[in-house]
């Protein structure tokens, strides 16, 4: 499910983690393993979840040896209560230099998409979508946006490049919503725009300057329903701000389309995996 992601990001990811683990060598390992011996180890899923990032495993023991061969033992991206997810086997001192970096990736990733099928579940039934944000780990984006694809929540932009979103202090400093909408408009007409409103009163500014997509933001249920009523379909509208997995059933009913939800990213757990290594003979 990483198909999406271009592979240099996956290689550069796991390259600069290395850097940061192994340095100049694994001294443990290189002082207690002795030379040519071979083990073969599994990866162990130890709570419920969605596993997310075996491509990251893979490239890591790739990039520390590729005499070791993986071979995984499940499809991703679905949910599993528990269980043997990948095997790794060839030299033992390789599966455990690489161990930490792989499994910090799969418990980040797999976390991620844990708590992004969680919130997707939390709004079954209501026609809302579940949004993520720009609350990303500096350099993981992408491999971060596809957990939360994995786990059946849907991408907001990816960057600033990609689309507009006029945020309170964009407001502020263009002179009001309205007229941050219409400037942003003629600056980039064919870019999808977005603007954040915390009242109803900016929310018929942005109306009246052609806004399509309103983020409403910090607004109460009351307040939400109260937006969906006056905008009456004109704009899609997306909830944000305060939202947790208990509250996001109450703010899916009121009627919006969409939900963002920084805590997918910023604030998920990591799910718990451990690697168990077996010497061979």
């Amino acid at each position: 499910m990483l198909g999406a992601v271009d592979p240099r990001i996956i290689h550069e990811a796991v390259a600069r983690a290395l850097v940061e683990d192994v340095g100049e060598g694994d001294v443990t390992t290189a002082a207690t393993v002795p030379p040519g011996a071979r083990a073969r180890a599994e990866i162990n899923q130890k709570a419920p979840g969605v596993v997310f990032g075996l491509a990251l495993v893979e490239e890591t023991f790739r990039q520390v040896d590729s005499a070791l061969a993986c071979e995984r033992l499940i499809t991703e991206g679905a949910w599993r209560e528990s269980g043997p997810v990948i095997s790794i086997e060839g030299p033992a001192g390789a599966i455990l230099t690489g161990e930490r970096t792989a499994l910090n990736f799969l418990q980040r990733l797999s976390g991620v998409a844990t708590m992004s099928a969680r919130a997707v579940r939390a709004v079954h039934g209501t026609g809302a979508t579940i949004l993520d944000t720009r609350k990303t780990t500096p350099g993981l984006r992408a491999l971060e946006k596809a957990a939360v694809a994995a786990g059946g929540a849907r991408n907001h932009r990816a960057g600033l490049y990609d689309a507009i979103l006029i945020k309170e202090n964009h407001a502020a400093l263009a002179g009001g919503v309205g007229e941050a909408v219409r400037r942003a408009r003629k600056h980039a007409p064919e870019v999808p725009l977005e603007v954040e409103c915390r009242s109803l009163e900016e929310v018929e500014e942005a109306l009246d300057a052609g806004a399509g997509w309103i983020l409403l933001d910090n607004m109460s249920p009351e307040q939400l329903r109260s937006a969906v009523a006056r905008v009456a379909g004109r704009a899609r509208l997306e909830a944000s701000g305060g939202v947790t997995l208990d509250t996001l059933r109450e703010t899916a009913r009121t009627g919006v389309n969409f939900i963002s939800v920084g805590a997918l990213t910023h604030s998920a757990p990591a799910l718990d995996f451990s690697l168990i290594l077996e010497p061979l003979p």
